[in-house]
């Protein structure tokens, strides 16, 4: 009954007028970058942290929460109706969706992502929600020791499930561990790997480094691109509700996508992107009914798990971030952030000393993903009419919003050289293939892992043995050694490409 008290507490700070207008511009501008191809919300949300200065801390965490989970939304109209994928996680959603698209059949293929993203996202939200409490009672028994172990364990299984090279991933999250060591020592008060230069003895601004990497690094990759031609079909969206039919083929896809996103968007470096990649590749192993059109050639299953599964990871990623104050991916990283911009510390302090925030933005994730449903279906023209504005058009107001940002963060203009010198940077790393959200997540998890290292040695008198000698330190630390073991198996290595192949 308590869960229900929580709610309702919550339910009432996000139906404020202020809230809810924040969580429908929150949708609606993930729903464009989601729909705009090379804007993700990771450029979307560090491009708008400055802004949240100005705003009570529940409203920016509702906008900020829903530009995450409504890009998952966007990303697969344009990818079903003109082959596009606006967002990572939409990719796989392309293989199968835009064949229906061609056949005819863009109308239930739209519902069924847009259903199946309510139904998951709904779900996602209630296994936060259910969770919170018991996660948080565990949390509070953390010492430095177990959190330190926690954030190691949670960087290794980063670099698991990450896609592409587990060398480059890895050496992602050691640049950004190497990146969060600039700065004042906390302890001594020394200023360390600053070069005399004043402006870094407080550090490398984190919103900087953001804007730079993923704004400014993304403009400069899209740049050196040609135009591109896009098959851009008439497609006129009829009979948009799916027939009985699919409903058999598509409602038991949905709930394996929504628990198998439910489960992966816990695990850090999971989230939307794997979860979709993991469902589709589950849902191609499941075998096929007697007359069920192929994958590859407009299968629905292929359109309602992975965007199911791409939900409902963006919703139960908040756990980690809300429970334990541990960012399991880029954006709730830059949702650390945000909360640290308003004085808050993530952790589990945070549902006794800001319950109202804590709840209010888990209950505006079932008003938003209410309104994405609203905003999908009828607006699809209106998306599909802006992938015709011009790249040259849009690239100086998105550098010039960059800048501006960064500006107001410190006043400082040092911090538009960073970005700047951080953008050239990121274009180097989108030439290298080297995924740049573990630098982030380094960046972020660095300073706090040398924090609890050195209490945790501080209580034991210098004793390194604390991490091993306490039961639940000692359990992640292996945990952490088995995925070491993990990763250098053929077998895993293996499994790892395939899951991250689309045919």
């Amino acid at each position: 009954m308590e869960i229900f008290e929580h709610l309702s507490l919550g339910f009432s700070v996000a139906f404020t007028m202020q809230n809810l207008a924040y969580a429908f511009i929150g949708c609606f501008l993930g729903t464009l970058i989601g729909v705009l191809p090379g804007v993700g919300p990771v450029a979307t949300i560090a491009m708008l942290l400055p802004t949240t200065y100005a705003l009570p801390p529940v409203a920016a965490l509702i906008m900020l929460a829903g530009i995450y989970y409504g890009a998952a939304y966007g990303g697969s109209t344009t990818a079903i109706l003109v082959n596009l994928p606006g967002e990572t996680s939409s990719v796989v959603t392309v293989i199968d969706g835009y064949q229906m698209a061609r056949k005819g059949r863009a109308g239930p293929a739209l519902a069924s992502a847009a259903l199946g993203s309510f139904f998951a996202g709904c779900v996602g939200t209630l296994v936060l929600a259910a969770f919170a409490v018991p996660l948080t009672e565990v949390a509070f028994k953390f010492g430095p020791a177990e959190y330190f172990s926690l954030m190691v364990l949670g960087l290794l299984a980063a670099v698991v499930l990450a896609s592409g090279s587990i060398i480059k991933a890895v050496g992602m999250i050691v640049l950004g561990l190497l990146l969060g060591l600039v700065g004042t020592d906390v302890n001594s008060g020394v200023a360390r790997y600053s070069f005399d230069i004043p402006e870094l003895t407080d550090g490398i601004g984190f919103i900087a480094i953001a804007m730079g990497v993923f704004g400014y690094g993304e403009i400069i990759a899209n740049l050196g691109r040609a135009d591109e031609k896009r098959e851009v079909f008439d497609v006129k969206v009829q009979h948009l509700y799916p027939t009985k039919e699919d409903w058999k083929l598509i409602t038991p896809a949905i709930l394996r996508g929504t628990l198998l996103g439910s489960l992966l968007g816990i695990l850090p470096g999971g989230g939307a992107v794997l979860s979709a990649f993991a469902a589709y590749t589950i849902e191609k192993k499941t075998k096929l009914r007697p007359g069920e059109v192929p994958f590859g050639q407009g299968n629905i299953r292929g359109v309602a798990s992975p965007e199911a599964a791409n939900n409902a990871g963006s919703q139960t990623a908040f756990i980690p971030l809300l429970t334990l104050g541990i960012p399991p991916n880029a954006v709730m990283a830059l949702m650390v952030g945000a909360m640290t911009i308003h004085n808050i510390q993530p952790g589990p302090q945070v549902m006794t000393s800001n319950p109202d925030l804590f709840w209010g933005l888990i209950a505006s994730m079932w008003i938003g993903n209410a309104m994405l449903v609203i905003l999908n279906l009828p607006l699809i023209g209106l998306w599909i009419k802006l992938l015709t504005v011009p790249y040259r058009w849009l690239f100086p107001a998105i550098v010039l919003f960059c800048a501006i940002g960064v500006y107001t963060t410190n006043n400082n203009t040092f911090d538009i050289w960073i970005m700047g010198w951080f953008g050239i940077i990121g274009y180097i790393f989108h030439k290298l293939a080297m995924e740049p959200a573990p630098l982030l997540l380094g960046l972020i998890l660095g300073p706090m892992m040398e924090e609890n290292l050195r209490r945790a040695l501080l209580l034991s008198r210098g004793s390194w043995s604390v991490l091993v000698t306490r039961p639940i330190s000692a359990t992640m630390l292996a945990l952490a050694v088995l995925l070491l073991i993990i990763m250098v198996l053929p077998s895993v290595k293996k499994s790892r490409e395939e899951a991250f192949v689309e045919d």
